[in-house]
């Protein structure tokens, strides 16, 4: 599971910079590697949306529950 959570952020990281980089230079980078609207491209925007579900679904599950009341495993 962890190599598929590795994937998944990477994936969703590649997604937000792609994001980022339309929201402010106006330019798609997978659109122009892959062109606007192909099988390819699409599978990459599936990708990442897949892997942002995963990882939403997926983070609270796992996260690890303490008290932190209680300080006395920082001694």
């Amino acid at each position: 599971m962890h190599i598929v959570r590795m994937i998944a952020y990477a994936l969703v990281i590649t997604g937000a910079i792609v994001w980022g980089i339309v929201g402010f230079f106006n330019y798609n980078i997978v659109a122009a590697l892959f062109g606007d609207a192909t099988l390819m491209s699409r599978i990459v925007y599936s990708l990442v949306g897949i892997s942002g579900i995963f990882l939403l679904a997926t983070t609270e599950a796992e996260a690890c529950y303490c008290d932190c009341s209680d300080e006395s495993h920082f001694n």
